[in-house]
């Protein structure tokens, strides 16, 4: 016997035991006699055996009581992005009262992404982002293991999702301004395919890779026409990544002879930035420019002014996307949660 090859069958032997009885030693030690457990245990250890393999146990049991979440983004999106943290929080939440482990995948590199698939001992996933990862899905589905997207839009109906309905909410926001009097408007999107900080078109948001970008960009200008703002009407910038690229739509912004004196931010994340930007610079909010965001982090409710958002049911998130996974019951399953506005102090009617 060379050491790494051991087997329990070897141990037992050694140890003038059974081999169930070396297995009770270490899945169910309580079971055996204190000096057979010493005696089975101080020849594994000359042995250099180290236990058994609990990856082939638990896919003999075919469940490993374990959700696997993966996005396309680096695995620091879990913990950098507010809506990610938020998200991971619940849905640690709702796996600690079950019991259930999670795994963090990482989709980033795709040399390793059917390696990191494949290996993942889990019962199923959790997809963040199925818009630009299809090759995530096709794997995923490849394991024949549960899975669910959250997310809606993607354009095939036989991926199980769970969605927020993005138009509503967005229309919600802008209605919301506008209601209070506000005539100028700019949009700080994200999941654009334009420079950051940098404006884009109209065209150009209708034709984001990521249905999130496009459905929020389609509720402001449904809500904005009801009070005779057009598309043209309203700059977008894109600002999805970084302090530095909020910083330049700003600085273009209220460059302007006429600046925006309300702020549309397709994610908290983003309007939080806004805020940052706006306090820095001299301008009050809401008394100079109200900010409205997106998601309904915890951050939107502690800052000062609080932000005001359209806020996603991320515990309700959570829970359906881990009971689909521990029931098996995603299978071509979608569906579509509401938002809900939350109006707090950073937005008022204009001076």
């Amino acid at each position: 016997m060379t050491k790494g090859h051991v087997k329990l069958a070897d141990v037992a032997k050694a140890a003038g035991v059974s081999q169930g009885t070396a297995s009770n030693v270490f899945s169910r030690p309580e079971v055996v006699r204190e000096e057979v457990r010493e005696r089975v245990l101080a020849m594994a250890r000359e042995l250099g055996y180290s236990g058994p393999d609990m990856k082939g146990r638990l896919l003999r049991a075919g469940r490993v009581n374990a959700i696997g979440v993966a996005t396309v983004d680096p695995l620091a999106y879990f913990f950098e992005d507010p809506w990610a943290r938020a998200l991971m929080t619940e849905i640690g939440a709702v796996c600690d009262a079950t019991g259930t482990g999670i795994a963090l995948v990482s989709a980033q590199n795709q040399q390793k992404l059917a390696w990191n698939i494949n290996s993942a001992l889990v019962d199923g996933f959790i997809l963040l982002c199925v818009e630009g990862g299809e090759r995530l899905v096709e794997l995923t589905r490849q394991r024949q293991l549960p899975y669910i997207a959250l997310a809606l839009g993607s354009g095939d109906a036989t991926i199980p999702a769970i969605g927020i309905d993005n138009i509503a909410g967005a229309a919600a926001a802008a209605r919301h301004l506008a209601g209070l009097g506000h005539r100028r408007f700019a949009i700080l999107a994200i999941g654009l395919d334009g420079e950051d900080g940098q404006p884009v078109t109209p065209e150009l948001a209708l034709g984001a890779l990521k249905s999130t970008s496009r459905e929020r960009a389609l509720g402001y200008w449904q809500a904005l026409a009801d009070f005779g703002i057009g598309r043209d009407d309203v700059p977008i910038y894109a600002a999805e990544n970084g302090k530095g690229s909020v910083t330049s739509a700003l600085e273009a912004l209220f460059a302007k002879p006429a600046p925006p004196t309300a702020i549309l931010a397709m994610s908290d994340r983003v309007a939080l930035r806004a805020m940052e930007w706006l306090a820095e610079h001299g301008f009050n909010v809401p008394g100079d420019v109200s900010v409205v965001g997106f998601d309904g982090v915890p951050e939107a409710a502690t800052v000062r002014p609080g932000l005001t958002t359209v806020a996603q049911p991320l515990r309700e998130i959570a829970r359906r996307a881990v009971d689909a996974i521990l029931e098996d019951t995603a299978s071509e399953r979608q569906e579509m949660l509401d938002v809900t506005l939350i109006v707090r102090g950073s937005t008022a009617p204009p001076r």
